[in-house]
């Protein structure tokens, strides 16, 4: 039995402009939730690290007036999904095992997988591993690690921050990667998931997941996604906060590059969190992209 702690639904509801009610499934004997929007060709948009479901509530409602079915899940350790809290429980392998777990449960066929920061390497895995069900790719401020390039200054800045803080500020860090801070109401919607220090779990454990050299634990795994998908003939759109630090557009251009696929579409007056700072944007672009 896997000791978590489970958010109370209070905590999450009633948030300005986040008002869709979750769905729930049980995974390895934990509750995973996700939001499930409209009807038609699915969309799905994974969020990665410190963020959830929220992070797309400007973003999805383009897409689902285009007519596509958007479900917006919450990894394990995020959002209203239950939070393992000894960070050793937390790995690539789990992470996709339980969003593929979704995927089956759903029976998704069809997808557009649409994939931001440690959701990239999550759903690229999956969209290799479950090929047939993944139809299209839109990747945004994401990569696959493979340990053979340097993470950035600004990255390692973050990971060192986390790895040393006695109490993490989630709302602070998502305000950070903002190109225009977003505001109290919207930091206090990321810090709500999270209520304690040991629900964090999660968000600590992320960035000791990245494989720093080859020899890393998922680094092998990382490489052989990118392998696979190397010239893959699946549509794939790249968006890419001009503004990003952790994830420059300098990694965006050499990620395109690996893929074989157009260099990324750049948003300006983006950070990081694009969703957060050109949400609307975004998901205008995502939905007419979705009808070529």
């Amino acid at each position: 039995m896997t000791d978590a702690i489970r958010t109370p639904d209070v905590l999450l509801d009633g948030l300005d402009g986040f008002d869709w009610a979750p769905a729930f499934r049980s995974w390895d004997g934990l509750r995973l939730a996700h939001v499930d929007l409209g009807d038609g060709a699915p969309v799905v948009m994974l969020h990665g690290e410190p963020t959830w479901s929220y992070l797309w509530r400007n973003v999805a409602p383009p897409v689902v007036a285009a007519g596509h079915r958007v479900i917006l899940p919450d990894l394990v350790g995020f959002g209203r999904s239950d939070k393992p809290i000894d960070e050793r429980w937390y790995s690539y392998d789990r992470h996709t095992a339980a969003i593929g777990a979704l995927l089956e449960h759903l029976d998704l066929r069809d997808a557009t997988f649409v994939l931001h920061d440690w959701g990239g390497p999550i759903g690229l895995r999956l969209a290799v591993e479950h090929r047939a069900r993944v139809s299209r790719l839109v990747l945004m401020d994401t990569g696959i690690f493979t340990g053979q390039h340097g993470m950035s200054d600004a990255w390692h800045r973050f990971a060192d921050f986390v790895d040393r803080v006695d109490e993490l500020p989630v709302g602070l860090v998502v305000r950070r990667g903002c190109a225009v801070d977003p505001g109290d109401e919207v930091a206090a919607a990321y810090d709500a998931p999270f209520p304690s220090e040991a629900s964090k779990a999660g968000a600590r454990a992320f960035p000791g997941l990245v494989p720093l050299t080859p020899a890393d634990v998922g680094a092998t795994t990382g490489h052989e996604v990118l392998t696979a998908l190397r010239d893959d003939q699946r549509p794939t759109l790249l968006l890419w906060g001009a503004e990003d630090r952790p994830l420059p557009l300098s990694a965006g251009e050499r990620f395109a590059s690996e893929l074989g696929v157009p260099a990324p579409r750049v948003i300006a007056g983006a950070g990081h969190f694009l969703q957060e700072d050109r949400g609307d944007e975004v998901g205008a672009i995502i939905a007419d992209w979705l009808v070529g």
